[in-house]
Order: structure tokens, then sequence, then C-alpha cells
């Protein structure tokens, strides 16, 4: 899944060139299916989106679920981080979005 095929690009009136607006992603809701994991020295969105989905690419639905990797895919040992293990109504409502 690429992060950015939900990214507007338009055409800026002032400067002619190619823009992008930010992308609002949706609230990713607490669930009994996600897990919860104690970070360890090293860990990395990517990999645990690679470890838990088989998909490195879906890092940034870990990072929206818990206000991580702004400017990282690291994360702080020590940190509880939730793996939302149903990311089908976050990537149904992402869609949606994109219609607006």
């Amino acid at each position: 899944m690429n992060r950015y095929l939900y990214t507007n690009i338009f055409k800026d009136s002032k400067t002619g060139k190619r823009a992008y607006r930010t992308t609002l992603y949706p609230t990713i809701y607490e669930s009994s299916t996600d897990i919860f994991i104690i970070s360890r020295v090293g860990d990395r969105l990517d990999n645990l989106a690679f470890e838990y989905y088989g998909d490195a690419t879906k890092w940034f639905i870990i990072a929206n679920a818990n206000y991580l990797g702004k400017g990282t895919l690291s994360i702080p040992p020590g940190t509880t981080v939730r793996i939302p293990l149903s990311t089908s109504k976050f990537e149904r409502d992402l869609e949606i979005l994109q219609e607006d």
C-alpha cells in the first residue's frame, strides 16, 4: 500500500508548479483485536508493519494509531505501541476521504 496514493496533487495557481495537499488520515479507534507491544532498541515502524501486516509500506497505519513517525521511522525504546490488526475500515475510510 502506498501512503502517497491518497495524497492530493494539484497545480499551484501562484507558481504554476505541482504541489501536494496535506493528507488527513482517519482516526484508528482501539479494537479488541489490537496488539500492544513495548518497543525495544532498534524497533522501526516499517519493520513492525512488515512483521504484523507482511507489508512494510503500511508503516503509516501504525504511526497514525500511535501518533508516531513525525520525520522518522524509529520508535523510542520502552514505548507502548498499539498494532491495529484490523486495518480494512481504516483503508476504506481513507478511500472515502479521498473522494471528497
